[in-house]
Formats: C-alpha cells, sequence, structure tokens
C-alpha cells in the first residue's frame, strides 16, 4: 500500500481542534516545524509529503472572515506550498513532495519552470496537485469579479497541463551536455519550442529548465464530478478521495479505474489514495481519550465554515437543527456527496454535520496501532483503495504516533515497505517515467 500525509501549512490538516491540542505546536511559520515532520515522515518510509492550498481566506460562511479565524479553520493561515516543500527538498532524500497549484491563475510556463525546478534540486521527488479553483474570493485576488464555470474551469486545465507536459519535452534527455571542450553548454538540436496556441494559451517556448528527472512530475487530482473524474482518469497518477464508507470507497475505485482503462492507461497506473484521520494511542483507552479531547476542542461552527467554503454555498441561512437539504453545489462534489451520504444514513442535522465535518473523514481508524493497521489493511484487501492519504490530527504528534505505532504493524503484515526502493517519488509508487 502507499502512504502520503495530508499535511496544511497553517493551523488545520485533519482535524479542526487538532492546533488546540495540548502538546500541537504553534511554531507553523518556523522551516523547523516543517523539517521536524519530514524527517518523521521520512523515517515511517512515507511516499510524499502533499501540501494543499487555497489562493483565498474563505469568507463563505455570512460573509464573514470571522469563523476561520477565530476558530483557525481551513484557511485561516496558508503558507505557499512550493515554499516550504523548497526548504524540505534540502533536508529530506527519500520524500515525496507533492504541492497544490491551480491552473486557474497561475500560467503554464510558470508552473513547469517552478515544478521542473524543484524536481532537479530534489533529484526526482516532485508531484503537483492539479486542482481548479471554484471560488470568486479566489476570483477576486487575481483581478477578476467571478469564477469561471466548472465545465470552463476543466477545459482550461486540459489545456493547461497539456502545454505544460509540451513545454518539460521541449528539451530532450541528454539535451545537457556539459561539454567543455567542444565547447556546447546544450544541444541545440535538442531543444525545441512548441509553439503551441490553443484557446486558453499561446506559449511559444522553450522551457529553460531541462527536462526534469522524472520527465514529468507525478500528478495528483482529486476530481468527484463525472468531469473531474474524466479529468483524473485522464492525467492523474495519483487520485485523493474522501468516503464515509467502504461501499461509497469500493464504487468510486471500480468507476476511476474502468475510466483510466477507457483513456487508454493501465488502470494500476492510477493509484487511488483515501482520505483518513487516524487518532492512535497506546492503548484503546488512550486512543478513545485522545478523541474525545480533539472532538471537544472543535466548534461546529469551524467545520460548518469549511464544508460552506467547500460547497460555494453560504450555509449560515438554513435552519441549524434541521438536517442538510439536497442543493446544487458548485464546489466540491466529492465532499457533498460525502456529508450527503452522512446525512442520509444518520439523518445529522446541520449544526452536527459542521462538527462532524470538523472533525474529519470516517471514524473507523482509530484505536491501538495494530488496530488501526488492521483496519487500513482491510479496506486495502477490500480494494477500496491503493492507499491512504493521512491526514494527521495533529502536528508534528499525530506524525509521530502514526510512525511509532501504526507504521511497524503494517511493515510486519508484508502490506507497507520497510525501506525505500529506489530514489524518485515514481520509484515509490511504482510508476515508469514518461517517454519523452
Amino acid at each position: 500500500m502507499h502512504l502520503a500525509a495530508y499535511v496544511m501549512a497553517g493551523p488545520v490538516s485533519g482535524h479542526h481542534g487538532g492546533w488546540r491540542y495540548p502538546s500541537a505546536q504553534h511554531d507553523i511559520l518556523s522551516v523547523g516545524f516543517y523539517r521536524e515532520i519530514g524527517r518523521l515522515l521520512e523515517a515511517g518510509r512515507f511516499d510524499m509529503i502533499f501540501l494543499p492550498d487555497i489562493q483565498a481566506l474563505p469568507r463563505r460562511l455570512g460573509d464573514s472572515l470571522d469563523s476561520q479565524l477565530r476558530h483557525g479553520a481551513l484557511g485561516a493561515l496558508r503558507l505557499d506550498p512550493m515554499v516550504v516543500l523548497s526548504a524540505l527538498a534540502a533536508s529530506t532524500e527519500h520524500l515525496g513532495l507533492a504541492a497544490t497549484i491551480s491552473t486557474s491563475y497561475f500560467t503554464p510556463f510558470h508552473v513547469a519552470r517552478a515544478l521542473a525546478s524543484l524536481d532537479h534540486l530534489s533529484a526526482g521527488r516532485v508531484a503537483w496537485n492539479i486542482v481548479t479553483s471554484f471560488q470568486d474570493a479566489e476570483a477576486r485576488n487575481f483581478g477578476l469579479d467571478e469564477q469561471l464555470s466548472r465545465e470552463a474551469r476543466y477545459d482550461r486545465a486540459d489545456e493547461f497541463v497539456e502545454v505544460a507536459c509540451k513545454l518539460w519535452n521541449s528539451w530532450r534527455d541528454g539535451a545537457l551536455t556539459l561539454d567543455r571542450a567542444t565547447p556546447q553548454f546544450a544541444d541545440p538540436a535538442q531543444v525545441s519550442p512548441i509553439s503551441h496556441r490553443g484557446k486558453w494559451f499561446n506559449v511559444e517556448g522553450p522551457l529553460n529548465v531541462s527536462r526534469p528527472p522524472q520527465g514529468r512530475p507525478v500528478f495528483i487530482q482529486a476530481g468527484a464530478s463525472s468531469r473531474g473524474r474524466d479529468f483524473a482518469a485522464k492525467w492523474a497518477d495519483v487520485i485523493f478521495v474522501t468516503h464515509s464508507s467502504q461501499d461509497s470507497a469500493q464504487t468510486f475505485y471500480q468507476d476511476i479505474k474502468a475510466r483510466a482503462a477507457h483513456h487508454g492507461r493501465n488502470p494500476d497506473d492510477v493509484k487511488v489514495l483515501l482520505g483518513m484521520v487516524p487518532v492512535v494511542g497506546e492503548t484503546d483507552s488512550i486512543a478513545r481519550d485522545k478523541q474525545a479531547l480533539l472532538d471537544d476542542l472543535c466548534d461546529p461552527q469551524a467545520g460548518l465554515s469549511t464544508l460552506s467554503y467547500q460547497l460555494d454555498i453560504d450555509l449560515s441561512p438554513f435552519p441549524q437543527d434541521d438536517v442538510l437539504p439536497d442543493l446544487e453545489v458548485g464546489g466540491v462534489q466529492g465532499h457533498y456527496k460525502e456529508v450527503a451520504e452522512l446525512t442520509r444514513k444518520q439523518g445529522l442535522s446541520l449544526r452536527e454535520i459542521g462538527k462532524r465535518y470538523g472533525i474529519g473523514p470516517l471514524r473507523d481508524f482509530n484505536g491501538t496501532g495494530s488496530a488501526v493497521a488492521g483496519t487500513m489493511q482491510q479496506w486495502f484487501d477490500a480494494r477500496a483503495c491503493d492507499g491512504f492519504m493521512v491526514q494527521m490530527p495533529y502536528l508534528p504528534g499525530g506524525v509521530e504516533d502514526f510512525v511509532r505505532l501504526v507504521v511497524p504493524d503494517l511493515q510486519s503484515r508484508g502490506v507497507f515497505r520497510s525501506e525505500y526502493r529506489g530514489d524518485t517519488l515514481r520509484d515509490h509508487l511504482g510508476l515508469a517515467r514518461p517517454a519523452h
């Protein structure tokens, strides 16, 4: 199985009460904080660290910043992932480095150049989480009044990724010769403009960075709508999803593998990672006490604020003691399906959904290290996922708990590596380097 760590460069990663947990560290503006997390993850032989990102401080709940800032919710503070990962590239040797970058506001040349640079400096460990931003608040930070439609966002993203791939291929392998005697720094015959002319982008090229060690970065995607699933099946090497039940996870897994085959890809080359928030203790009692304290520290408004942002719907006008109504959401379809499933199964009120959403997806992965590892293996063997996106409930202690208590049990079961085999992130994931 594959393991990635979902680490937000801000107050919240897996649990909205996590930053208030007594042992949680608050030096989130310190490079040492992230280097310690990177050290722990590499000791645990994780495939990669994954840094999500957004381009605005959310104000979707009641058109106010209050709930985000007061409760330290999803977007109250967010460092630039590429800057954080650049520091981690220098302090780790094997850990994959995944950055979220939006196709809605940046340009292909900028993104291709930045990711190629980091892939070189990390010796082939970079991944790109491809997102299509969906909030008008983000659009207004880039000189626009409103966001593109869902279809237009994905059309732009398709062309964006196509252009980025052309730019990475504008240098052939071996074009950088560094021959002192000739002299020849680079072979002009192996570097070519891309001369792209499209609906969204006109890019001449070539890139001014040679082809990355991995050929191109590993692609991550989290699309859950029908269009999003097709986009992910076409492009993604890793798909990050959250589900509230094993049945829905299995259904998604089968669907995305079939879509990948439809696009002419080997379904095994698309790795589905399930989001989960583990609370681990030396005993069941310790784990339960941790969970109870974490849950007590999470205000329902924090979860509701994040859910409003992710659904792109202001949930404050709805009766808080009623169930979540059927909605047409402009935001993340996967999150709506997750909470809608909870509403149908458990009849949770909107206030209860806010609390439930704030404490993270799934409650199956709590307990002793052995119990959590056993549940992970059960989901893995049931073909509900190819591994997990571990959303740590508090940092850095949640990472330390997982690496110390869960990873050794996974290794003893023979479902997770004891040592890295290979140097690049593609090696960790068992993915071939793309041909030129």
